[in-house]
């Protein structure tokens, strides 16, 4: 038995037993374009355009696609800091499009969110004490022991409790960084949302961040959606990897299947442009001809059959479906 063979094996066993966390259906959210308004008629930016996932207790999902194919919009779709326009969401068990005001804050504990710029996202007026023990002052967790607890957090992500009283433009982008994490925390909860999270950083601080989330997910039982446009740091922290484009997702598999085995000519061609360490090693790249739709007039059928090496009638026809092409390998191609 060859090792692809192998790992996908063990994939199809390790899934088989794992309880689903969030089941995302037919997940839209269209803008309506301010300018279009100006000129009378109502122009619609369709960032995410019919999403249907689900994502494991315990693992790792990674999302990538390029700038614009509507990442970071879900990441804030799925835990509701923007309103979707259409499909469900189910967080273990609750529909969380249905909830409302104070019902989805009391929800909110268990979905945290880290972003890409870790200064833009700290209060310059707060020190480090108080913006880790915010979350615990909103949902009212800690009263008698916020001070510990927060010694404790930051002590777990690697920032010296003799550090409380400083503010943040006194730490460095990965100590930043590091803060954001344990603000995250603060609130316990099961799920996290990782927007680009070490895209900001330097190379060597990246790694840190990376092997410090790792850690942390095995310490505390956490599930995270990893959003980046690195594939090679995809790949390093990931149990699974979904493709996007153009607001759609076009592959979906296992981490090493999708760098392996990639079945849709999208994926293939992001792989094939990742630049390998060894200048000896020659690779042919595929290189994508023509310019990514606009998310406004998107085309129809397949929307990435303008720019598809392997494109025929159908697909400037017909959309395809997102589908299980292989045993928990999807794929939304007329190739298969």
């Amino acid at each position: 038995m060859n090792d692809l063979k192998q790992k996908d094996e063990i994939q199809k066993g390790f899934y088989q037993h794992k309880e689903k966390l969030l089941k995302i259906k037919n997940l839209k959210k269209h803008f309506i374009s301010q300018k279009g308004l100006f000129f009378g008629k109502e122009v619609r930016v369709k960032a995410v355009d019919g999403l249907n996932f689900d994502i494991y207790k315990g693992e790792t999902l990674g999302i990538v696609g390029e700038s614009g194919c509507g990442k970071s919009t879900t990441g804030r779709l799925l835990l509701r800091l923007i309103e979707a326009t259409e499909g469900e969401i189910d967080f273990d068990g609750i529909d969380l499009m249905s909830l409302g005001e104070r019902k989805l804050k009391k929800m909110r504990r268990r979905f945290q969110m880290v972003f890409q710029d870790p200064f833009a996202s700290l209060n310059p007026r707060m020190k480090i004490k108080h913006i880790v023990a915010e979350p615990m002052k909103t949902h009212g967790l800690y009263k008698d022991k916020r001070k510990k607890k927060v010694e404790e957090l930051l002590e777990a992500v690697g920032i010296s409790r003799s550090y409380l009283n400083r503010y943040p433009h006194e730490f460095s982008g990965g100590q930043r960084q590091r803060i954001g994490i344990a603000r995250a925390l603060a609130a316990d909860p099961q799920f996290i949302v990782a927007d680009e999270p070490v895209a900001a950083l330097d190379v060597s601080i990246q790694a840190q961040i990376l092997n410090l989330m790792n850690d942390l997910q095995a310490e505390f039982g956490l599930t995270y959606l990893f959003i980046a446009h690195d594939l090679s740091v995809v790949q390093y922290i990931s149990d699974r990897i979904g493709v996007m484009y153009l607001g759609k997702m076009v592959e979906l598999a296992a981490s090493d299947l999708i760098y392996d085995k990639p079945l849709h000519p999208y994926t293939q061609a992001l792989l094939s442009a990742i630049p390998l360490p060894d200048p000896e090693v020659k690779t042919e790249r595929e290189r994508l001809t023509g310019e990514v739709p606009s998310p406004i007039n998107p085309p129809a059928g397949c929307s990435f059959h303008t720019r598809c090496p392997h494109a025929f009638e159908r697909c400037q026809t017909e959309t395809p479906e997102f589908r299980e092409v292989e045993e928990n390998h999807f794929a939304a191609c007329h190739l298969y």
